[in-house]
């Protein structure tokens, strides 16, 4: 099939997820090989950005997906951050944690907004 012909056809999801990997940094890992307790450089798109306040202490938690998967990125003790909205490309920096129901964390992550 035409390569025009294929981008017609496919989901508006798998086109975002390609702009995605071509947007990413060669030296970033894909989120789809972290694994839990090593250190990551990850890069994409914020798909969400959160404020929870339901603890003891507010934290700004966002996704951030490249194209291959995605990883929550949460700053504890942060009510905002200026710079993250959904759509924000961005770098991050940090030790991947695995929650209880399998999801892939990294908390209060090193980070650098991209144009």
């Amino acid at each position: 099939m035409k390569s025009w012909l294929k981008r017609i056809a496919a989901p508006s999801q798998e086109l975002f997820a390609d702009e995605i990997r071509r947007e990413s940094d060669p030296d970033t890992a894909p989120i789809e090989s972290l694994e839990p307790r090593q250190l990551a450089v990850v890069a994409g798109r914020l798909r969400t950005v959160v404020l929870r306040t339901d603890g003891r202490s507010p934290s700004v938690e966002a996704e951030l997906f490249d194209g291959t998967g995605q990883v929550a990125l949460v700053w504890m003790g942060r009510r905002r951050i200026v710079g993250l909205e959904a759509g924000t490309r961005l770098v991050a920096r940090g030790r991947v944690a695995q929650l209880g129901d399998g999801r892939l964390v990294v908390y209060n992550p090193i980070y650098e907004l991209r144009p």
